[in-house]
């Protein structure tokens, strides 16, 4: 459904130095650098798939979200979406895919936001049975018989962001782009509008390119992840692997029935081929390869009083800044 092959967008951008002198002679002689938001990006995307794209602020998701609603034009590589050329602009590909960004909107902040839908039916050229039968769909999985016909700028921003995606997807697309559709909510906001992002994604079909910095988001809804650090992609696979290969460590957290020897306690864990990570008697954390956990879980029932062990996976954000850490370390070295 996606298909995206070297992807490359270079901006160039003025550079001046600071002070008087240096603003005049900018007057008569500029200095430009290039500057690569996309570096040569691959990717394909099936259709039907929840996909999740992450990267640190500055690391070129929103440019690749443009590039691929035909928002801006790449400077090299091929882009398919839908089997359209995004940048073409043809009536047939705008009517198939859709962006939504948390933090614009495309609603008219004085008139209720079903007026907005109306003129999105014109735009699209809904039929009016098929307008009022989307309509009650968005109205029941949304819950918007309350808020429907408010003023905007009457609404919170949760609900203000339910209105922005029934306008966003009205026309029914079946290739969504979501660019921090959930920023500024809380917690049981989010929580709607995943459930509302599964539900469309399973009754048609639609290829979702996801961007957000909720953790959350993306381990509730995606299964694979697009990673992308300086504008390159620094990985493309599942969140499982994505685990495996950034923190091939796990955490096991124990509760001792007695108090025991800091050295003690360090040696057992040592033995194991762990390390502790804190020890605040009762409470035991230890860091160890998650090939040989259990290993080392046996030994420490063995050899400590432990009356309760988790294991546990890192944190999905700590594994995120080690893969952006590892790709900026990689750029580096280059």
């Amino acid at each position: 459904m996606i298909h995206v092959e070297g992807l490359t967008k270079i901006y160039r951008v003025h550079v001046r130095q600071p002070g008087f002198v240096a603003s005049l002679r900018s007057l008569f002689h500029r200095e430009y650098r290039e500057v690569a938001a996309v570096d040569g990006i691959n990717f394909d995307i099936p259709e039907g798939q929840i996909v999740g794209f992450l990267g640190p602020n500055g690391a070129g998701k929103t440019t690749t979200m443009k590039l691929l609603t035909g928002l801006l034009h790449p400077t090299s590589g091929r882009i398919e979406v839908g089997g359209f050329v995004p940048f073409r602009q043809q009536n047939a590909f705008k009517k198939r895919v859709s962006l939504v960004m948390g933090q614009k909107s495309q609603l008219i902040w004085d008139i209720p936001a079903s007026e907005t839908f109306l003129i999105h039916k014109e735009i699209y050229e809904i039929p009016a049975a098929s307008f009022k039968e989307r309509i009650d769909y968005f109205t029941e999985m949304l819950d918007l018989s309350l808020i429907i016909d408010k003023p905007v700028r009457q609404l919170s921003l949760g609900e203000r962001m339910k209105c922005e995606l029934v306008a966003a997807l009205l026309h029914r697309p079946d290739i969504v782009f979501l660019d921090e559709p959930t920023i500024g909510l809380d917690v049981n906001m989010q929580e709607a509008l995943r459930r509302f992002i599964q539900s469309y994604n399973r009754d048609y079909k639609a290829t979702i390119l996801l961007t957000s910095h909720y953790m959350a988001d993306v381990s509730a809804l995606c299964e694979r992840v697009l990673v992308i650090n300086d504008g390159k992609l620094i990985y493309d696979g599942a969140i499982s692997k994505l685990i495996d290969r950034f923190s091939p460590m796990k955490r096991i957290t124990l509760v001792l029935g007695a108090k025991i020897d800091t050295s003690v306690v360090e040696a057992a864990v040592r033995n194991g081929g762990g390390r502790v990570v804190a020890y605040d008697y009762p409470q035991l954390e230890v860091e160890g390869p998650r090939e040989e956990v259990t290993g080392l879980s046996a030994k420490l029932l063995t050899e400590l009083p432990v009356i309760d062990l988790t294991i546990e996976d890192p944190s999905l954000e700590s594994v995120i800044g080690l893969a952006y850490s590892e790709g900026a370390a990689g750029e580096s070295r280059r």
